[in-house]
């Protein structure tokens, strides 16, 4: 990837995290720490890999994306809000009432959001039923999805990727957020899901490992899955919780709660000043 096409990405960025503090902020709730470290990979996915238009968020032939991980609810919204598809300034309706941006996502109140979910381990059987009806009908779109680490404790996601790898699922990319840490600790101290690679490779998967917040990384793992024929891929993203602001990072209990005034303005004004140098 060029360093202008980097650079530009790495704004975006700036952008969509400044959205996630915006709204968990303005709704006084929300998931601010496992959605700062899916932003790279939803970044690019939104504004360089997904086949899609913010004016016809229905078309048929548009790439389906599953957020397994629901509770990330604020990123999606971030970063489609950047992409286009509502106000930015909606961003601080979150979890209102009558807001269309509820506190996972739900295909009943906003264009744009292929499928509801946040019921922990149901998004990747749902990302697999869109993947295989993608080539029952004989259709090109590509369905991506993003899964937590705790997450894959979920027995559910394992019939899933069963299944995937059976039907021969290679238009099919799971993402997984490996931050290392979900609600109530690290995913070793609550029920370790690790060596996660070599799991997804022995349910008959295509696995790639990446630094989540390297462009670089992410555009070369889906540039081989798309070259990938017979199987689905696990593109295993070794993330930091609350990527992007100095007092959120890698700390567990930004997992579910959001930012008072004070740390408002301090995480504000990190973002501000990073995007200030980037365009300096």
């Amino acid at each position: 990837m060029d360093a202008i096409s980097k650079k530009e990405l790495a704004k975006i960025a700036c952008n969509v995290r400044m959205g996630i503090i915006e709204g968990t902020f303005n709704a006084k709730s929300g998931h601010p720490g496992g959605s700062l470290s899916i932003t790279e990979i939803l970044t690019y996915l939104y504004f360089k890999e997904m086949n899609i238009n913010p004016e016809e968020p229905t078309a048929c032939n548009r790439d389906r994306f599953v957020l397994s991980k629901g509770h990330a609810a604020p990123a999606l919204y971030s970063v489609m809000a950047n992409r286009g598809f509502f106000s930015v300034e909606e961003l601080k309706t979150l979890r209102k009432v009558d807001s269309r941006l509820q506190g996972h996502p739900s295909m009943n109140y906003l264009p744009g959001i292929d499928i509801s979910s946040g019921s922990l381990g149901q998004g990747i059987s749902a990302a697999c039923g869109m993947a295989l009806g993608s080539k029952l009908k004989g259709d090109a779109f590509r369905v991506y999805t993003i899964l937590g680490d705790g997450e894959i404790e979920e027995g559910q996601v394992w019939e899933a990727a069963m299944y995937a790898a059976a039907k021969k699922l290679d238009n099919l990319v799971a993402f997984v957020d490996n931050n290392n840490l979900q609600i109530d600790g690290t995913v070793e101290e609550v029920n370790s899901p690790y060596p996660i690679p070599e799991k997804f490779a022995a349910f008959g998967w295509n696995v790639i490992e990446i630094d989540g917040h390297n462009f670089d990384e992410i555009e070369a793992a889906l540039n081989e899955a798309k070259a990938t024929k017979g199987k689905p891929t696990a593109i295993i993203a070794t993330t930091t919780k609350g990527k992007g602001v100095s007092f959120m990072e890698n700390q567990v209990n930004w997992h579910g709660a959001a930012p008072n005034a004070e740390q408002y303005e301090i995480a504000m004004n990190e973002l501000k000043a990073l995007l200030n140098e980037m365009e300096g």
